[in-house]
Protein backbone atom coordinates (compact mmCIF):
# COMPACT_ATOMS: atom_id res chain seq x y z
CA UNK A 1 0.00 0.00 0.00
CA UNK A 2 1.26 3.47 -0.92
CA UNK A 3 0.91 5.87 2.01
CA UNK A 4 1.38 9.64 1.97
CA UNK A 5 2.59 10.94 5.33
CA UNK A 6 2.05 14.69 5.70
CA UNK A 7 4.18 15.51 8.76
CA UNK A 8 6.73 18.29 9.32
CA UNK A 9 8.39 16.89 12.47
CA UNK A 10 11.40 14.70 11.62
CA UNK A 11 11.27 13.13 15.09
CA UNK A 12 7.80 11.76 14.28
CA UNK A 13 8.13 11.14 10.55
CA UNK A 14 11.38 9.19 10.72
CA UNK A 15 10.27 6.44 13.13
CA UNK A 16 6.84 6.25 11.47
CA UNK A 17 8.30 5.80 8.00
CA UNK A 18 10.73 3.15 9.23
CA UNK A 19 8.08 1.34 11.28
CA UNK A 20 5.49 1.29 8.51
CA UNK A 21 8.09 0.07 6.03
CA UNK A 22 8.71 -2.95 8.25
CA UNK A 23 5.01 -3.81 7.85
CA UNK A 24 5.28 -3.66 4.07
CA UNK A 25 3.92 -0.16 3.47
CA UNK A 26 5.51 2.22 0.97
CA UNK A 27 5.67 5.67 2.56
CA UNK A 28 6.12 8.99 0.78
CA UNK A 29 6.56 12.02 3.01
CA UNK A 30 5.41 15.62 2.59
CA UNK A 31 6.64 18.25 5.05
CA UNK A 32 3.98 20.88 4.33
CA UNK A 33 0.32 20.98 3.46
CA UNK A 34 1.05 22.42 0.02
CA UNK A 35 3.55 19.64 -0.69
CA UNK A 36 1.01 17.05 0.39
CA UNK A 37 -1.72 18.51 -1.81
CA UNK A 38 0.55 18.49 -4.87
CA UNK A 39 1.74 14.89 -4.34
CA UNK A 40 0.42 12.05 -6.54
CA UNK A 41 -2.69 10.48 -5.03
CA UNK A 42 -1.78 7.62 -2.68
CA UNK A 43 -3.90 4.78 -1.29
CA UNK A 44 -3.91 6.24 2.23
CA UNK A 45 -3.10 9.63 3.78
CA UNK A 46 -1.69 10.11 7.28
CA UNK A 47 -2.24 13.78 8.05
CA UNK A 48 -0.81 15.86 10.88
CA UNK A 49 -2.92 18.86 11.91
CA UNK A 50 -0.03 21.07 13.03
CA UNK A 51 1.67 21.89 9.72
CA UNK A 52 3.96 24.91 9.20
CA UNK A 53 2.16 26.46 6.22
CA UNK A 54 -1.50 25.67 6.82
CA UNK A 55 -3.83 23.93 9.22
CA UNK A 56 -4.26 20.21 8.64
CA UNK A 57 -8.05 20.62 8.64
CA UNK A 58 -7.74 22.78 5.51
CA UNK A 59 -5.62 20.08 3.88
CA UNK A 60 -8.26 17.50 4.83
CA UNK A 61 -11.04 19.63 3.37
CA UNK A 62 -9.13 20.11 0.11
CA UNK A 63 -8.25 16.42 -0.22
CA UNK A 64 -11.78 15.29 0.51
CA UNK A 65 -13.21 17.77 -1.96
CA UNK A 66 -11.40 16.06 -4.82
CA UNK A 67 -10.81 12.48 -3.73
CA UNK A 68 -12.19 9.55 -1.73
CA UNK A 69 -8.71 8.56 -0.52
CA UNK A 70 -8.87 7.33 3.12
CA UNK A 71 -7.49 9.89 5.60
CA UNK A 72 -6.24 9.24 9.12
CA UNK A 73 -5.42 12.32 11.16
CA UNK A 74 -2.41 12.00 13.46
CA UNK A 75 -1.91 14.87 15.87
CA UNK A 76 -0.95 16.01 19.34
CA UNK A 77 -4.28 17.83 19.64
CA UNK A 78 -6.61 15.89 21.90
CA UNK A 79 -9.55 18.29 22.08
CA UNK A 80 -12.90 16.74 21.19
CA UNK A 81 -13.75 19.73 18.99
CA UNK A 82 -10.70 19.04 16.83
CA UNK A 83 -11.60 15.37 16.52
CA UNK A 84 -15.20 16.13 15.58
CA UNK A 85 -14.12 18.80 13.09
CA UNK A 86 -11.68 16.43 11.44
CA UNK A 87 -14.30 13.71 11.11
CA UNK A 88 -16.88 16.22 9.90
CA UNK A 89 -14.50 17.33 7.15
CA UNK A 90 -14.22 13.77 5.92
CA UNK A 91 -11.36 12.14 7.82
CA UNK A 92 -11.88 8.41 8.32
CA UNK A 93 -10.10 8.11 11.66
CA UNK A 94 -8.24 10.18 14.25
CA UNK A 95 -5.19 9.09 16.23
CA UNK A 96 -3.74 11.19 19.05
CA UNK A 97 -0.01 11.33 19.74
CA UNK A 98 1.79 9.54 21.25
CA UNK A 99 0.87 6.19 19.69
CA UNK A 100 2.66 3.02 18.66
CA UNK A 101 3.29 1.87 15.11
CA UNK A 102 1.30 -1.31 15.74
CA UNK A 103 -1.76 0.70 16.74
CA UNK A 104 -1.41 2.86 13.64
CA UNK A 105 -1.09 -0.23 11.44
CA UNK A 106 -4.26 -1.63 13.03
CA UNK A 107 -6.09 1.63 12.28
CA UNK A 108 -4.83 1.63 8.69
CA UNK A 109 -6.05 -1.92 8.17
CA UNK A 110 -9.42 -1.18 9.79
CA UNK A 111 -10.00 1.89 7.62
CA UNK A 112 -8.93 -0.08 4.53
CA UNK A 113 -11.36 -2.90 5.32
CA UNK A 114 -14.17 -0.44 5.91
CA UNK A 115 -13.63 1.53 2.71
CA UNK A 116 -13.37 -1.66 0.65
CA UNK A 117 -16.56 -2.97 2.26
CA UNK A 118 -18.36 0.29 1.43
CA UNK A 119 -17.24 0.07 -2.19
CA UNK A 120 -18.38 -3.55 -2.50
CA UNK A 121 -21.71 -2.75 -0.84
CA UNK A 122 -22.26 0.12 -3.26
CA UNK A 123 -21.67 -2.14 -6.25
CA UNK A 124 -23.98 -4.82 -4.89
CA UNK A 125 -26.74 -2.46 -3.79
CA UNK A 126 -30.11 -3.51 -5.15
CA UNK A 127 -32.02 -0.58 -6.68
CA UNK A 128 -35.16 0.23 -4.77
CA UNK A 129 -37.85 2.55 -6.01
CA UNK A 130 -40.40 4.19 -3.80
CA UNK A 131 -41.30 7.14 -5.99
CA UNK A 132 -44.12 7.79 -8.36
CA UNK A 133 -43.83 6.65 -12.00
CA UNK A 134 -44.95 10.17 -12.90
CA UNK A 135 -41.99 11.62 -10.99
CA UNK A 136 -38.91 10.03 -12.59
CA UNK A 137 -35.45 10.10 -11.05
CA UNK A 138 -32.93 12.67 -12.34
CA UNK A 139 -31.13 11.77 -15.54
CA UNK A 140 -28.44 9.17 -14.91
CA UNK A 141 -29.99 8.04 -11.62
CA UNK A 142 -32.68 5.69 -12.92
CA UNK A 143 -31.30 2.79 -10.84
CA UNK A 144 -31.20 4.78 -7.61
CA UNK A 145 -33.25 4.37 -4.45
CA UNK A 146 -36.23 6.69 -4.14
CA UNK A 147 -37.61 7.81 -0.77
CA UNK A 148 -40.30 10.37 -1.46
CA UNK A 149 -38.57 13.29 -3.20
CA UNK A 150 -35.13 12.01 -2.16
CA UNK A 151 -32.97 10.04 -4.61
CA UNK A 152 -29.87 8.13 -3.46
CA UNK A 153 -27.48 6.56 -5.96
CA UNK A 154 -24.99 4.34 -4.13
CA UNK A 155 -23.04 3.55 -7.30
CA UNK A 156 -22.18 7.17 -8.05
CA UNK A 157 -22.56 8.40 -4.44
CA UNK A 158 -24.91 11.14 -5.63
CA UNK A 159 -27.98 12.46 -3.83
CA UNK A 160 -30.82 14.55 -5.26
CA UNK A 161 -33.73 16.19 -3.45
CA UNK A 162 -36.61 17.37 -5.65
CA UNK A 163 -34.20 16.71 -8.58
CA UNK A 164 -31.66 19.21 -7.18
CA UNK A 165 -28.22 17.81 -6.27
CA UNK A 166 -27.31 17.68 -2.58
CA UNK A 167 -23.59 17.94 -1.83
CA UNK A 168 -22.69 15.62 1.06
CA UNK A 169 -19.40 14.90 2.77
CA UNK A 170 -18.36 11.21 2.60
CA UNK A 171 -19.47 10.41 6.15
CA UNK A 172 -22.77 12.27 5.62
CA UNK A 173 -23.46 10.15 2.54
CA UNK A 174 -22.58 6.94 4.42
CA UNK A 175 -24.87 8.00 7.27
CA UNK A 176 -27.73 8.66 4.86
CA UNK A 177 -27.21 5.29 3.17
CA UNK A 178 -27.20 3.54 6.55
CA UNK A 179 -30.53 5.13 7.52
CA UNK A 180 -31.96 4.52 4.04
CA UNK A 181 -31.37 0.75 4.21
CA UNK A 182 -34.76 0.48 5.93
CA UNK A 183 -36.64 3.80 5.70
CA UNK A 184 -38.92 4.38 8.67
CA UNK A 185 -37.17 1.80 10.85
CA UNK A 186 -35.18 2.91 13.86
CA UNK A 187 -31.41 2.43 13.53
CA UNK A 188 -29.56 2.31 16.83
CA UNK A 189 -26.70 4.70 17.53
CA UNK A 190 -24.29 1.80 17.97
CA UNK A 191 -25.27 0.21 14.66
CA UNK A 192 -24.75 3.53 12.89
CA UNK A 193 -21.31 3.96 14.48
CA UNK A 194 -20.37 0.38 13.60
CA UNK A 195 -21.55 0.80 10.01
CA UNK A 196 -20.50 4.35 9.15
CA UNK A 197 -17.31 4.45 11.17
CA UNK A 198 -16.07 1.02 12.25
CA UNK A 199 -16.93 -1.89 14.51
CA UNK A 200 -16.02 -1.22 18.14
CA UNK A 201 -15.64 2.51 17.45
CA UNK A 202 -14.24 4.22 20.54
CA UNK A 203 -14.12 7.82 19.36
CA UNK A 204 -16.40 10.64 20.55
CA UNK A 205 -20.06 9.69 20.11
CA UNK A 206 -20.82 13.39 19.72
CA UNK A 207 -19.51 13.13 16.16
CA UNK A 208 -22.66 11.17 15.23
CA UNK A 209 -24.87 14.02 16.43
CA UNK A 210 -22.70 16.51 14.51
CA UNK A 211 -23.12 14.51 11.30
CA UNK A 212 -26.88 14.08 11.85
CA UNK A 213 -27.23 17.85 12.34
CA UNK A 214 -25.21 18.55 9.19
CA UNK A 215 -27.25 16.05 7.16
CA UNK A 216 -30.51 17.58 8.39
CA UNK A 217 -29.34 21.04 7.30
CA UNK A 218 -28.42 19.80 3.84
CA UNK A 219 -31.76 18.02 3.43
CA UNK A 220 -33.42 21.33 4.28
CA UNK A 221 -35.73 19.97 6.99
CA UNK A 222 -34.83 18.41 10.34
CA UNK A 223 -37.97 16.24 10.07
CA UNK A 224 -36.14 13.98 7.60
CA UNK A 225 -34.21 12.38 10.46
CA UNK A 226 -36.15 11.62 13.63
CA UNK A 227 -34.29 11.26 16.91
CA UNK A 228 -35.67 8.37 18.93
CA UNK A 229 -34.40 9.33 22.37
CA UNK A 230 -32.15 6.77 23.98
CA UNK A 231 -32.23 4.48 20.93
CA UNK A 232 -31.14 6.06 17.67
CA UNK A 233 -32.49 7.66 14.49
CA UNK A 234 -34.78 6.90 11.58
CA UNK A 235 -35.19 8.37 8.10
CA UNK A 236 -38.69 9.43 7.05
CA UNK A 237 -39.94 11.88 4.40
CA UNK A 238 -41.42 14.96 6.09
CA UNK A 239 -45.21 15.19 6.00
CA UNK A 240 -46.66 18.68 5.63
CA UNK A 241 -50.17 20.05 6.27
CA UNK A 242 -52.63 18.25 4.06
CA UNK A 243 -50.81 14.94 4.43
CA UNK A 244 -48.46 15.51 1.49
CA UNK A 245 -44.79 14.66 1.34
CA UNK A 246 -42.77 17.60 0.05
Amino acid sequence: MRILLIEDDDRVAGPLTEGLSRFGFSVERARTGAEGLSAPEPEMVLLDLGLPDMDGTDVCRDLRGRSEVPIIMITARDDEVDRVLGLELGADDYLSKPFGVRELVARIRAVTRRTRHSAIAARRAVPLSSGSPDDPAPAGLSGAQRIGPLTIDRRTRKVHLHHAPVALAPKEFDLLVCLAEDPGAVCSRQRILDTVWEANYFGPTKTLDVHVAALRRKLGDSAWIENIRGIGFRLVPPVYPGGTQQ
